[in-house]
């Protein structure tokens, strides 16, 4: 009131970005818990431009090595990691191991070892003929300079016309597909039986030891040495030696923990000591396949760096795909992360080990701190060096013990020695203590990718592999999971609020809506032109943008709540494998990107819920713009009613899922029923 009783002329308000609604006001914990997302969102960016702001690209001088090393080259142990024959077809497995044995490397100096944890005799069968395949495979490699040395995904790229100007060329290429052909149909009839024929037993006598398994959780450890390269009889078709190829399935039994892949590469680094004792350790994972011969060449161009080659324990490559779709609908490339945020991790100190296509120093991993002792080591050690112990003795004791269950008992292994125990996400972890040994790595990325794998080709498959990765808590960059938490109430509560008759954001007539304009749209234009910059399209941000919202609200969200409850005791360690198999209706589906849903899961039930709720409220929203056009009501409520209405636009895939798609493909009934009653009921409590 003015003075003498009158009313005033004017008005002063004051907008303080410490403006905090009175205790009792409506919406008050609302906006409190909308401001502290808004805080972790400016944290969670600080920490990602830290990284971003001083990248490192590399590049290598293999001329070089050739010229000073190539009489003294050290010894590569390569690791491939199975664990189910189901999942992971044999045929599968066995190309990645025939293109990482045709490295253009002295193959005398390579030895390839796989670890099948699902202790399978068709996945020894298919090694078996792998093995006797490679005597043609890799001189056929090395004399035309074949690139990729994976054969299916070089014959599926190529065909003999090209190569009709050099007869030599197109007649091996005919004969080479055809051999191969015929193996892989002798492998996939195999499966299809789901044994073994008589015949083909009687090819090895390593099929004896299955007479002993009776259960794949079961057994006794399993090691044959297929190729051993310190015999001087093993050599190709043209004399050539061959690399080592053995195989093993170390032994399982059902009152000891296995440790899923981190158990199966110590045993992997235990039993290659024993026979080749590589200094250099490449692991790849069973889908992983080479796409690069001077891949080795490329990561020793580091390692044996004469001024920084000492303080180097890993060279990371980055994870690539080869079935990734034009506008990639489940966001599987990751071509930010590997182009950008690897590359400034570099610049940091070294990125992390990220679980495949990764070439380690071995002592690095067997607990080995980095210091001058490095440094000294690394001019006297003596390559040449190399184990030599009767093949058989070491095939039948020395290996089966040190891949038995009780050999890491009381041990420092998984503790202070190889990959570490006791998470999922192996890899980080083991990365992570590499680094606080004083150890640095590499990340190198070249213009021709090293390593080709498999992407997830069905929603859930993609949703799971992303909650293992995401049970770290501080994978990435340290907050990568929580991210979970804002993002679930971005996504709910402003909905919430919006059906309510709550407004949480400045009214379109006030200067405070300037700052939120301003943020969302340079945030969305650097991030799309990021992506397209990198070989992205338009539709395929878009995907990438909803993929984010879809793995915070549910893959982080459960791999962060089971963090949690591991830690305080309520849970243990699980390991759920990608499947690498697809039926043609779910391949069809995945090439004409076309979301595909199908099995139950809670996690679906989420995010229908969350679409249903937002879609009730973007309804409700614009019903309310229309009816109460005098109230103004959407200067109030016009950002809440546009964040509905991209949520809602994010979401069309899963409304198609739940009402309108009739294949195997959809939403399931059960998922559909339970997330209507969900979001009904959010719906009935914000309006009564």
């Amino acid at each position: 009131m003015g003075r003498d009783g009158q009313l005033p002329l004017f008005e002063t308000k004051a907008a303080k970005v410490t403006h905090l609604p009175e205790e009792g006001e409506v919406g008050r914990w609302a906006w409190i818990g909308l401001f502290l997302s808004e805080l972790w969102y400016i944290l969670y960016w600080f920490v990602i431009m830290s990284v971003r702001w001083n990248p490192i690209y590399r590049s290598t001088f293999k001329d070089r090595l050739t010229q000073r090393y190539e009489k003294v080259l050290p010894r590569i142990d390569i690791f491939v990691c199975t664990a189910n024959p189901m999942i992971e077809p044999p045929t599968m497995v066995i190309n990645t191991v025939l293109s990482v044995m045709a490295y253009d490397y002295p193959p005398e100096k390579l030895s390839v070892y796989l670890s099948d944890d699902g202790g399978s005799c068709l996945t020894f069968y298919a090694l078996l003929e792998a093995g006797q395949f490679s005597k043609l495979w890799l001189p056929f490699c090395k004399k035309f300079q074949v690139e990729p040395r994976c054969p299916e995904a070089y014959f599926s790229c190529t065909t003999p016309e090209p190569h009709y100007d050099d007869p030599l060329m197109a007649k091996e290429w005919s004969t080479i597909k055809k051999l191969y052909e015929d193996m892989k149909n002798r492998i996939e009839s195999a499966m299809k039986l789901g044994q073994i024929s008589e015949e083909a037993r009687k090819q090895d006598k390593g099929f004896e030891e299955w007479d002993l398994v009776s259960d794949p959780r079961n057994h006794q450890a399993i090691v044959q040495i297929l190729i051993d390269g310190r015999d001087g009889k093993a050599v190709d078709v043209e004399g050539q030696p061959l690399p080592t190829l053995l195989y093993l399935s170390r032994e399982k039994g059902p009152k000891y923990q296995h440790n899923f892949k981190a158990g199966a590469m110590n045993a992997l680094i235990r039993v290659s000591s024993r026979i080749s004792n590589g200094e250099i350790i490449l692991n790849v994972d069973c889908d992983m396949y080479s796409n690069n011969s001077e891949s080795v060449r490329d990561a020793l161009c580091f390692f044996m760096d004469e001024e920084a080659g000492h303080e180097i324990a890993f060279v990371q490559f980055p994870q690539c795909f080869s079935n990734i779709t034009k506008n990639d609908l489940y966001a599987n490339s990751l071509n930010v992360c590997m182009e950008v945020e690897l590359a400034g991790f570099d610049g940091n100190g070294g990125p992390s080990y990220i679980g495949t296509g990764c070439f380690h120093r071995r002592e690095s991993l067997c607990g080995k701190k980095y210091g001058e002792q490095c440094k000294k080591e690394e001019t006297r050690r003596n390559n040449n060096e190399r184990i030599e112990e009767n093949a058989s003795l070491v095939e039948e004791a020395t290996c089966k013990v040190l891949s038995s269950c009780s050999y890491e008992d009381c041990s420092q292994w998984g503790k202070e020695m190889g990959v570490m125990y006791g998470c999922p996400v192996e890899d980080t972890l083991t990365g992570l203590r590499v680094h606080c040994r004083g150890w640095r790595s590499i990340y190198f990325n070249p213009e021709r990718k090293a390593f080709f794998g498999v992407a997830p080709t069905t929603l859930l498959q993609s949703l799971i592999q992303h909650k293992r990765w995401s049970e770290i808590s501080y994978c990435l960059f340290l907050l990568a999971a929580p991210n979970c938490l804002p993002t679930l109430y971005y996504v709910s509560i402003p909905s919430i609020c919006l059906l309510k008759g709550i407004p949480l954001f400045p009214k379109i007539s006030s200067l405070w809506i300037l700052p939120f304009a301003h943020v969302i749209s340079s945030s969305c234009a650097y991030s799309l032109g990021e992506f397209i910059w990198f070989g992205g399209t338009l539709l395929g941000w878009w995907n990438d943008q909803r993929m984010c919202v879809f793995k915070r609200t549910t893959s982080h969200f459960f791999g962060f709540s089971e963090n949690i409850m591991k830690q305080l005791g309520f849970a243990r360690s699980s390991f759920a494998i990608t499947s690498k198999v697809a039926d043609e209706e779910e391949s069809k589906r995945f090439e004409e990107e076309s979301m595909e849903f199908g099995a139950f899961s809670p996690m679906f039930t989420i995010l229908a819920t969350l679409a249903l709720l937002n879609l009730f409220a973007f309804v409700g929203g614009i019903r309310k713009m229309i009816m109460d056009a005098e109230a103004r009501v959407s200067d109030s409520f016009l950002l809440q009613i546009l964040l509905c209405g991209v949520l809602v636009f994010m979401n069309l895939p899963v409304y198609k899922g739940l009402f309108f798609q009739k294949d195997t493909g959809r939403v399931p009934y059960s998922v559909t029923y339970q997330s209507l009653a969900l979001a009904s009921l959010a719906c009935s409590v914000a309006l009564y």
